[in-house]
């Protein structure tokens, strides 16, 4: 059965009082959290590390060419890659910024059924990532940051948030976007943005076919994208995922 059918079969589990209406529902395959009636996460109830949106392995494809320590994800939801990471390497520190304390409510309750060891700060993304530069604790190898679409209210807006994610991102890092339902002018608008920012970094991204996302990714200019070995010791993938990731990362378009 279609992921989409499964949605049509719900029944609610959940309703929040909040401005932004918080919903959760499931049936007894899947779990999925929606914000105003738009589903944000779903989650296998069998199996909750598995990844259940396409959208969801393009943001996932740097791990084809490196074994992350540290993962710095700015918003939550219902936290699909933060469960599939911890899986993945159970010793990875992941840690997740969300403003909505109900969403990390929510999640503690229905969607970490696991109790996968997920930090999480209460926090607002942009004023976490100023913080951060001047702190001296260890900086992540990889940031993933879903709240773009709250930054993308004015060009000034855009860069603010664009140019704090370059401040944090170390040489040796990758960055990674989810830009959700924006139009191509929007898109083309953040990769010229990051091209003026930074020059360290190759800039590729990926169209989903079918839905509305675009995933984009600064990866480290010495890592070697093009022509990926068939076995790689620098990934915590199994072979067979890797082979199958290896087939899906050849369909990137670079924006260098």
């Amino acid at each position: 059965m279609k992921l989409t059918q499964h949605v049509n079969q719900g029944r609610l589990v959940y309703l929040s009082n909040t401005e932004d209406q918080i919903t959760i529902s499931e049936n007894k395959h899947y779990r999925w959290l929606a914000f105003d009636d738009v589903i944000q996460s779903v989650m296998h109830l069998r199996c909750t590390s598995k990844l259940t949106l396409p959208h969801q392995y393009a943001a996932l494809m740097p791990l084809l060419f490196f074994r992350p320590n540290k993962v710095i994800e700015l918003g939550l939801g219902g936290g699909n890659l933060s469960r599939f990471l911890s899986a993945l390497q159970p010793n990875m520190t992941i840690l997740s910024i969300e403003l909505s304390q109900t969403v990390i409510t929510c999640f503690k309750r229905y969607f970490n059924p696991q109790q996968h060891p997920i930090i999480i700060e209460n926090s607002e993304a942009l004023e976490w990532l100023q913080q951060s530069q001047l702190s001296t604790t260890p900086a992540a190898d990889w940031l993933i940051c879903d709240v773009y679409q709250h930054h993308a209210k004015s060009f000034q807006s855009r860069v603010v948030l664009l140019t704090a994610l370059i401040d944090n991102l170390q040489n040796n890092a990758c960055l990674t976007f989810n830009l959700p339902d924006l139009d191509d002018h929007e898109i083309n608008l953040c990769l010229t943005i990051l091209r003026q920012l930074q020059s360290s970094h190759h800039i590729i991204y990926f169209h989903i076919p079918r839905y509305l996302n675009v995933v984009v990714h600064l990866l480290p200019k010495h890592w070697i994208i093009d022509n990926l070995k068939k076995r790689s010791k620098s990934t915590y993938l199994s072979p067979i995922q890797y082979l199958r990731w290896r087939k899906l990362f050849s369909h990137h378009m670079s924006a260098n």
